[in-house]
């Protein structure tokens, strides 16, 4: 009979998995890559622009969402590709319905991007 593991130890464990898919995002997808810099560079911008407490809870919120979708999309990718590896028109359809509400967010990111720095810039 297996030793269930105490809830702690399986906590751990999950945070462990969690670091390791969030550490394979940032290696190994290019569109996850590039969320990244941006969020550095929104980082910096916002110390150099000193934002409220306000503006940094939303662009910390928007930039760990655009990446959060980013993971989930590739996700998406990941599973089709493995059901289904040869072309397929509804295989496309949900990869595009996936990439699509990535750029929903993308646009919805530039508007609060540019609410929050044109003020302080002009």
């Amino acid at each position: 009979m297996l030793k269930k593991e105490s809830f702690l130890v399986g906590r751990i464990k999950s945070i462990g998995f969690a670091f390791k898919g969030a550490y394979h995002l940032i290696r190994r997808e290019d569109s996850v890559k590039v969320q990244f810099v941006i969020g550095i560079i929104m980082t910096i911008a916002g110390f150099y622009f000193e934002l409220s407490t306000t503006e940094w809870m939303i662009q910390i919120l928007v930039i760990a969402l655009i990446m959060a979708i980013e993971g989930i999309n590739t996700a998406i990718e990941e599973i089709t590709d493995f059901i289904h590896p040869e072309f397929h028109n509804k295989i496309g359809l949900i990869k595009d319905i996936g990439a699509g509400a990535v750029f929903i967010f993308a646009i919805a990111a530039l508007i609060v991007g540019l609410i929050i720095y044109l003020p302080k810039i002009f």
